[in-house]
Parts: structure tokens; sequence; C-alpha cells
């Protein structure tokens, strides 16, 4: 036999075959011998129900039937029943919700315990009475053998008619696997036919969008209709069923009920057939090989069919018919046997599952997704050890609704988790994309749109952070280990949500009301041309404004939050007010720090790039703080001053600037020609169009302004821009310059006159004076030593 078609066999057929030739077997352990059956006394033995409500209903027959109950019961107990009063018949029992979380667990496995020690107990003494042929305590196979064949014949019809539709749902399967593997390769369907102008990746990711659908819809149309064989042949098992009953609605009641799981059970399977597809490559949902295909489907099924039909059928039927404490030691049995077997195929394959999830991680486009992967690989065996424990405990606890909630809490649990992801990644794509501004808004305010996208990962991140709470909740409630809606509807619950809203609204005001002043502060600044045009002071005092602000807003914002949590800023306040009294006095100079700065920034005394001189020092302010300014000198010098050393500000660029120049010219020049040079040098500066914007009034020339031993200063001054005015002198000197050479004024420079000694009588000496040059030319006779050449003038004197 073929492995799927043993696989097939194993969990179609002899699965519900072998749970029903258990059920006859224990019958035929449990029931008593022949003649014990056919026993006049033991069948006028068996309880009326008639006969006992007849009991009850006389006054007298009561009151003689519990005086002999009291009779059989112990000393002890008999005695506090009848003469011990209410407080002292038992102790005061606590409620098991009140207890702490590990006496309840103590408790629960005390209870769980001594359960199974007194059914076996129970099962053991019944099986001793059926091997010594004595009647069996609550054995009911004589009444329920008409009721057990129309169950072993509608398990037989019902595995027959779905064998046969199965059969027949085998060419949907192939067709929908053909018609999504002919549009894969291009040969049909609406994905292969594309506009011809449209761009290679758009038309990629629309074929891979149409592929994708087409197969989800072939796999949903593969689950209907295998879900509409499982039903057909239920339906057909339940035609069966009625037909053998002969009308007699309770012998059907076994067949309804392997029925029903028979429904359930396969339902589940097709959720896992869709999910391998082990035959059809086209309809499986996860990308694995058909051999791993086959193997997971094959161990999930055989543990479905094992956990379905001994939960549902099994116990329910083997305690209605023979003990119940026989059936709850088989479904402990059974779901051991699961469990053991889940246990060890979670374990062998923890390490291939693991990286199988890793390469899919690497290969995932989206960093989430990868991430999630990572996780999942690291974790999943833990997840699903815990999930076959919580089945066993679960079905142990209450095995009649364990499937019920197992599988309620598992499509909670995956829904949650699905519809998680899936807002997350609908997150992750809505703003990754970068906001865009208009384009008014963005020449308007050119940093709101750099701040706006600033917000988007912290916001991401915190709405990721509330899926992931929320999603676990779910979760948690799914499983009863946090009961969601009681906590909603609680005071605790309201005002959690209240206060998560509030502290949200919060933080949306305090980004708000952040982003609005800086953007206008920014827009203020940003004015490069008109008449709006901010000065330099405005821009110092918008800088510190905008500081000051931020510090402000980010105060208020968390003293507001701390409050909203529950928290009591009263002492913060008052001992920020203490520390700031301390501080005040600790650091006085930091405080006349910053009052010196408000009252220079108050009077205008000095904005950035103004030229100024303060504290010995000559240079351009950079930068202004709250208690400091900062001065670039002509060499680089980066200089910080505190505001407490300016005892004298001289701010050479506030209203206008004036090029103050005094010109020494020789004694034996004019001064009226001096004078007119000058003027002729103003006006060649003017004709200087760079130069001649920044001068504000006529030059002005007070006149000669001192008399000195080398010459006589006259005075200029030309009124200018505020900041230009050493611009204008460098200019005008050199054209000064150029006029004093063209019109041959001499600029006074160091001279000697010497004079030669006289005696009284107005003689002098003469002078030994020669003439290198002409002596070295001449070719004349040369003076002997000591002798002396009189100049030509004494010589003609």
């Amino acid at each position: 036999m073929a492995p799927r078609n043993r696989h097939t066999f194993i969990h179609h057929v002899f699965l519900p075959s072998f749970f029903a030739v258990l059920i006859l077997l224990m019958g035929t352990v449990f029931t008593p011998s022949a003649t014990a059956q056919t026993d006049p006394a033991t069948a006028d033995n068996d309880p009326s129900y008639a006969a006992l409500a007849d009991l009850l209903e006389n006054d007298k027959a009561r009151d003689k039937l519990i005086e002999q109950l009291r009779g059989l019961a112990p000393e002890g107990e008999a005695s506090r029943g009848a003469g011990a009063a209410p407080s002292e018949q038992t102790p005061v029992q606590r409620d098991p919700a009140d207890l702490p979380l590990s006496q309840r667990l103590a408790v629960g496995l005390q209870t769980f315990t001594a359960g199974v020690l007194h059914d076996t107990a129970a099962t053991m003494t019944a099986v001793r009475a059926a091997i010594s042929g004595k009647p069996v305590p609550g054995n009911h196979l004589r009444a329920s053998l008409p009721a057990l064949r129309i169950l072993l014949f509608t398990i037989l019809g019902t595995l027959l008619a779905y064998f046969v539709f199965r059969t027949l749902a085998k060419f949907g399967f192939a067709r929908l696997n053909s018609w999504i593997l002919n549009d894969s390769k291009g040969k049909a369907g609406p994905s292969a036919q594309q506009p011809s102008d449209m761009a290679p990746a758009v038309k990629r990711y629309r074929y891979a969008a149409l592929a994708l659908s087409r197969r989800l819809l072939g796999v949903l149309a593969a689950f209907l209709i295998d879900v509409a064989a499982s039903l057909l042949a239920a339906l057909a098992g339940y035609v069966l069923s009625t037909a053998l009953s002969g009308g007699h609605s309770g012998d059907t009641l076994f067949a309804l009920q392997f029925l029903t799981a028979f429904v359930m059970i396969e339902i589940a399977k097709s959720v896992s057939r869709g999910i391998f597809a082990t035959r059809y490559d086209q309809l499986r949902l996860l990308p694995l090989s058909p051999e791993a295909a086959a193997y997971w489907n094959h161990w999930l099924t055989l543990l479905i069919g094992l956990t379905g039909y001994g939960l549902l059928v099994v116990v329910p039927i083997a305690e209605a018919v023979f003990l119940p404490a026989a059936a709850k030691i088989i479904g402990l049995i059974i779901m051991l046997g699961v469990y053991i077997y889940g246990v060890r195929v979670v374990w062998k394959n923890r390490k291939a599952v693991r990286a199988g999830l890793v390469q899919r991680a690497e290969q995932s486009s989206t960093a989430l997704f990868g991430t999630l992967l990572r996780v999942l690989g690291r974790v999943w065996h833990l997840i699903a050890l815990a999930y076959f424990t919580m089945l066993l405990v679960v079905s142990q606890a209450d095995h009649d609704q364990a499937l019920a909630f197992m599988a309620r809490a598992t499509i909670q649990t995956v829904a949650a988790v699905v519809i998680g992801l899936i807002l997350a990644a609908a997150l992750s794509s809505l703003l990754s994309r970068r906001i865009q501004l208009p384009d008014d808004w963005r020449r308007a305010l050119p940093l709101l749109e750099t701040r706006i996208n600033a917000y988007v990962p912290a916001t991401l991140k915190t709405l990721r952070l509330l899926i992931l709470i929320t999603v676990s909740l779910v979760v948690l409630d799914a499983w009863h280990a946090f009961d969601l809606l009681a906590w909603l509807e609680s005071d605790n619950g309201r005002a959690t949500v209240a206060l998560v809203f509030r502290v949200g609204i919060i933080l949306a005001l305090a980004a708000l009301s952040w982003t609005v002043l800086a953007s206008l502060i920014e827009h203020r600044l940003g004015i490069s041309s008109g008449t709006h045009r901010p000065s330099e002071r405005e821009k110092t005092l918008l800088m510190l404004f905008r500081n000051a602000a931020a510090v402000v807003i980010a105060t208020m914002t968390v003293l507001i939050v701390l409050s909203q949590i529950g928290i009591n800023i009263g002492p913060l306040i008052a001992g920020a007010g203490v520390a700031g009294l301390a501080i005040g006095f600790g650091a006085q100079k930091l405080v006349q720090d910053v009052i010196t700065g408000v009252f220079i920034q108050l009077e205008n005394g000095m904005n950035q790039n103004d030229v100024v001189e303060l504290a010995g020092i000559f240079g351009t302010v950079e930068k202004i703080t709250i208690r400091s300014v900062v001065i670039r000198t002509l060499d680089g010098g980066y200089h910080l001053i505190p505001f407490s050393t300016i005892d004298k500000l001289t701010n050479h660029t506030r209203d206008y600037g004036y090029h103050y120049g005094e010109y020494n010219v020789a004694h034996r020049e004019n001064v009226d020609e001096a004078i007119a040079q000058l003027e002729l040098a103003f006006k060649d500066l003017m004709d200087d169009p760079a130069l001649a914007r920044e001068v504000l009034e006529d030059i002005s020339i007070p006149g000669v302004t001192g008399l000195t031993d080398r010459g006589f200063t006259i005075r200029v001054l030309i009124k200018t821009t505020p900041g230009n005015q050493w611009a204008i002198q460098r200019g005008f000197n050199r054209l000064v310059k150029q006029r004093f050479d063209a019109a041959g004024i001499e600029l006074p420079y160091p001279q000697t006159v010497l004079h030669f000694g006289r005696d009284k009588l107005g003689y002098a000496a003469p002078v030994d004076v020669r003439g290198v040059d002409a002596l070295k030319h001449s070719t004349g006779p040369t003076p002997a030593a000591g002798q002396t050449m009189r100049p030509a003038l004494d010589e003609g004197s």
C-alpha cells in the first residue's frame, strides 16, 4: 500500500473502526455472565425511579429513610450531622478563586490526583467484578446494544460515503491545481494581459498580486469542496442511522454523537489539508516540499483524529454505556499518548523548523516579518509544547468541553495574531512613505515637513506597542488566563483605558504645540527678502524664545503626564522650588549672567553678526545664549564671554557708522589744495557702485585739526551704513593716496636738518668733504694724506 493511501486508511477508516471495536470489547469485559443477566432476583433489584419518587412523597417513609441513612453513616459523622451547630459541622471553606496561584495549583493537583486514584480504584473494582461474574454497577450495555449496533453501521456507512465523495472531490482538486498552474505560466487568465506602456516593476507587482489572489481563491474553493464532501458523508450516515433506528430516536444518540464529531474533526483536517496540500502543489499555502508537507499533514491529522474521536466519541460513549470512572481513565490514556507523541515530534524537528524559518526570514522583503520569523524560529517549539500541555490539562479538567475550549481559544489566538500582524504591516507600509507637504507650505515653513517626518518612527513604535499589548491581552483572554471583558467593565480597566487616551492626547497636543510654534518661528527667521525681513535683534529674541518654549513645553508635558498616571506632582513642584532657591544662592554668578543677558537683549545692546567690543575683545557676535555671548575675532578666535563680566559694551554696527580719518600733510604743502584733493578722492569713491551704496551722506572735512613737527593734520568724516565703515576706509585711503601722488602732495616722513657749528666771529672750520664717485672716476692727481679739499663755495668766496 502506498504511503499516502496508508495514511488515508489510518485517519478515516482505522481510527473510527478501532474506537467502535474498543467500545464493544469493553462491553464484553464489563458485561456480567448470561446467568447473572437473566437472574430474576437481579432484575428485581434494578432501581425503580417511580418507586423512589413515591417514597420521597410520603413524609413518614422519607423520615424513616433519613434515619436509616444516618444509622448507616459512621458514628462521628452522624453525631456531627445530628447535634453539632452549623458553624461546628465543617470548617469554613475558602473560595478557590481567592487563594494564591501557588495554592490553587496545589489544590488542583491534589484534586486531580485524588480523582485519578478514585477512578482507577473504581475501574479495577468493576474489572474484578466482571471477571468474577458479578454484576457491575452502572453497566448499561444491554440497554445500549441497539444504539451501539446503529453506531457501528453508521461509522461504516459514513466512511464508505466519505471515501466515495473524496474520490469525486479529487477531480475538482486537480482542476483547481491545473487552473492555478496555467495562470502561473502565463498561458491563461487576465494576469497575462498587461498594458504595454506599464512600467516593469508595476507589471511584476500586479502579476504577483493577481497570482496570489488566484491561488487564495483556488485554496478557498478546494477547502469548500473538502468540507462539502465531509458534510455529504455525514448526511449519508445520518440517513442510514435514521433508517436503522426504526423511529426510535434514543437509539440514534451515539450515531449522532459520532456524526457531530466526524464533521468537526474532518473540518479541522480540511484546514490542515488546505495548508499543506500533500498532492497538489499549487493548492499548498506554505512553501514546503511535498515530502515535508506530507509529513506534517500526517502528524497533524493523526493528532486531530486521536484527540477528536477519543474525547468526542470514545469517552462519552464509554461513560454512558459502562462506568464513568473507566471512561475517565480511557480519556487520560488517550491524551497521554497524544501528548507524548506530539512532544516527541516537536522536539525532534525543532532545529529543522528553526532553520527553515530563519531562511524564510532572510528572504523576506519586510523587516517586520523577518524579525517575527526569527523570533518564531527560536520559540516555536516552546509554544507547541505549551499548547500540548494545555490540551492535556484541559482534557482532564473538563473532558466534555475540552475540545470546544481548545478550538475557541485557538481560533481566537490565531485571529488576534493575524489581525495584529496585518495592522502592524499596514502601519509600517503607510508610515514608511515620507510625508510630503504642498509646495506653498514647504516654501513658507521649510522645516515643517522634516519635523513631521521625524515623529513617524516614534509614532510607529508606539502604535506597534499598543497592538502588541492588545494582542497579548486577547490571547490571554482566549486561554482564560485573563478576563479581558471583565477587566474592561471594571473600574480599573476603564481607568486604565482612559489614562492611555489622556496621555496620548497630552503627548499629541504637546507635539502639535511645539511643531506649530517652532514652524512659525522658523518661518519668521526664514524670510530673506521684502520689507518684513527680521532684524538681527528679532532673530536673537526668537531663537531665545524658541529654546525657552521647548523647555517649558517639555517640563509641562512631563508634569501633566506624571499627574495623569497618579503621581502627586505637588512635592515635585515644592522640591523644585526649594532646589531653585538653593541653586540661586549657590550659583549667584549664573543668576547674574542670566539677568544681565536678559536686560542686554531687552535693551537691544547687541545681536548676532554685530561687530562689538566688550571685555577687551573686538570681534563679531556669533552666538547668544541665555547666559553668555560668543565672539569671533579677526584671527578666528572663539571667545565665550559670560554676561556678568560685561561692564561696557561697544557696538560698531548700530544704526550707522563713520569713517573717521586724519591725514597728515607736509608743512610745505598748501592746505586748500590738500582739502580739494580729498574731495576729489571722495568723488572717485562715489563712482564705485559697490561702495557708493554704503555711503549715507556727503563727506565732511572740518579742516586742520593739528600741527606737528612733521606737518599738519586734516580730519575727514564719511557717514556709512552699519558695519561698512571699514570697507569705506580701505577704499577711500587707496583713492587719497592716488590723488596725492598725482598732485605731488608730499606726505610727511621723518627728515634731518644738519647745521655746522660757528665760532663767535662767525667763522666755520673747513669740512673734509670728499666726492667718492668723482675720485673713483677721476684721472687727475690724488690728494696727499692730510690735504683738504675746500668746497667750491669757499674757493669763490
